[in-house]
C-alpha cells in the first residue's frame, strides 16, 4: 500500500490533535480556611464601619435641619402677622383731632409696641430706615430719587414699607425709594 493514499478513518485520526492539559491548572485550588474567614471578617467590618459612619451623617444632617427648624419655626407665623404691624402703623400715621380719636390712637398704639416687641423678643428685626445704604440683599427699590450734595447716591430716601429678617434670612425686603 502507498503511504499518499490513506483511508478516511486514517486522515481523521491525523487532523484530531488533542491538546496539551497543563495539570496544574486543572486541578483544584485549595484555599486556606484561615485566609477565606479573614477576609469574610474584614468584609464585615467594612460593612459596619460604612453604616456606623451613615449613622452618624444622619444623626448630624437630622441635627442640623431639626436646629434650623428650631431657628426659623417663627417665620410663617412673622409672615402672618406684618400685615397687621403695618396696617397699625398706617392707622398711627393718621392725625386725631378730638379726645376720643387720641385715645382710640393710644390703644392702637399700645398694640403696635406689643406686637412690635413680640417680633423681636423671637428675633425678628425690621430693616430699612432712610439715610441707610441701600442693599439689594434687604431692600427692594421700587422708586428713584435724585440724589444731590446733601443725600449721596445709593441711600434710601424713603421707606414704603418697612422689611423683616429672622435671624439671617429676609422675611420680607424693604421697599424703598432710593437716591439715585
Amino acid at each position: 500500500m502507498a503511504k499518499d493514499k490513506q483511508t478516511p478513518e486514517e486522515e481523521v485520526e491525523e487532523t484530531v490533535e488533542t491538546p496539551d492539559v497543563d495539570t496544574e491548572t486543572t486541578e483544584a485550588v485549595e484555599i486556606d480556611p484561615m485566609v477565606a474567614m479573614e477576609a469574610k471578617v474584614a468584609e464585615a467590618e467594612d460593612k459596619y464601619l460604612r453604616a456606623h459612619a451613615e449613622m452618624q451623617n444622619m444623626q448630624t444632617r437630622f441635627a442640623k435641619e431639626q436646629a434650623q427648624a428650631v431657628k426659623y419655626a417663627s417665620q410663617k407665623l412673622a409672615k402672618s402677622v406684618l400685615p397687621a404691624l403695618d396696617n397699625l402703623e398706617r392707622a398711627l400715621q393718621v392725625e386725631a383731632d378730638d379726645d376720643a380719636a387720641k385715645q382710640i390712637k393710644t390703644g392702637v398704639e399700645m398694640v403696635y409696641k406689643t406686637l412690635a416687641s413680640a417680633l423681636e423678643d423671637n428675633d425678628i428685626k425690621a430693616v430699612g430706615a432712610e439715610g441707610e445704604p441701600f442693599d439689594p440683599n434687604f431692600h427692594q427699590a421700587i422708586q428713584s430719587v435724585p440724589a444731590d450734595e446733601d443725600h449721596p447716591a445709593d441711600t434710601i430716601a424713603q421707606v414704603l414699607q418697612k422689611g423683616y429678617v429672622l435671624a439671617d434670612r429676609v422675611i420680607r425686603p424693604a421697599m424703598v425709594a432710593v437716591y439715585n
